[in-house]
């Protein structure tokens, strides 16, 4: 039988074009690759920052000390535990407070779910960025309610530096942490003038709240969402049609061939 020659044109011509798409699939995995890459990164650095904090100041500092960090009294280290929500807040004592956790780890569930389905659509850096910001923040305040109360004694008001894996058990059960917060920025300490109304002659503060790296993250998550978001994805939503389009192209060619 006589052999049947084919033209080495298109025998290159077909080796170029389906190694063509097998190297754009290749470039859209390193894309996708390095969104995890960078989400892991962050997730690991920021929850384990967090964590080495809190955990120095529950184990060295009584509860309430003051460790300046800004001169003029401007910052501190302020040890304080926070039982509840934000600020201080409580829900309905003891159940309350395991709900609210409860609540809190079907949240980083769900966010970790969306994190992971925006990886995959190849989401703007800067979103898949701020979304990791807000999970590792949630995270780091999940590990204080959840594991804090069965690891570590009380910090008493009245003075006494924690322990860490106590004999006698820590100083609630499983769910019943207390969220550690320790940085405390007073930078205006003034009172009101004597026409404002209502709080005329009462003392002002800002910035009063005491909060952690957790609490820093999850802010800084939310704030890069509503100030750099829009251009990002106005951008997005034009490049994606153009992107689904050239994918289903290729796929086709290299289907034909």
């Amino acid at each position: 039988m006589q052999k049947q020659n084919v033209p080495k044109r298109n025998n290159f011509y077909s080796f170029f074009r389906l190694n063509s798409a097998n190297s754009i699939n290749l470039l859209k995995y390193y894309a996708l690759n390095k969104r995890t890459v960078v989400a892991i990164s962050l997730f690991v650095i920021i929850l384990g920052l967090d964590q080495w904090l809190k955990f120095w100041v529950k184990t060295n500092m009584n509860y309430g000390d003051l460790i300046p960090i800004l001169p003029n009294s401007k910052g501190f280290i302020h040890f304080v535990e926070n039982p509840g929500m934000a600020f201080g807040l409580e829900l309905g004592g003891k159940w309350g407070k395991i709900l609210l956790t409860l609540l809190r780890i079907i949240f980083i569930i769900a966010l970790g779910g969306a994190l992971r389905y925006l990886i995959k659509e190849k989401a703007p850096m800067g979103f898949i960025v701020a979304i990791t910001f807000i999970l590792v923040g949630a995270m780091g305040n999940i590990v204080d309610s959840v594991f804090y109360g069965i690891i570590f004694s009380e910090s008493p008001y009245h003075g006494g530096i924690a322990s860490f894996l106590p004999a006698e058990g820590g100083y609630g059960s499983i769910l019943e942490g207390k969220v550690v917060d320790m940085f405390y920025f007073p930078l205006i300490k003034t009172t009101y003038p004597s026409w404002f109304p209502f709080l005329k002659g009462q003392s002002f503060e800002f910035f009063r709240p005491v909060f952690n790296i957790a609490d820093a993250s999850i802010s800084i998550g939310v704030a890069s969402i509503f100030l750099f978001m829009r251009k990002t994805f106005n951008k997005y939503a034009q490049t994606q049609p153009k992107q689904k389009e050239s994918k289903k192209t290729v796929n086709q060619e290299a289907v034909s061939e």
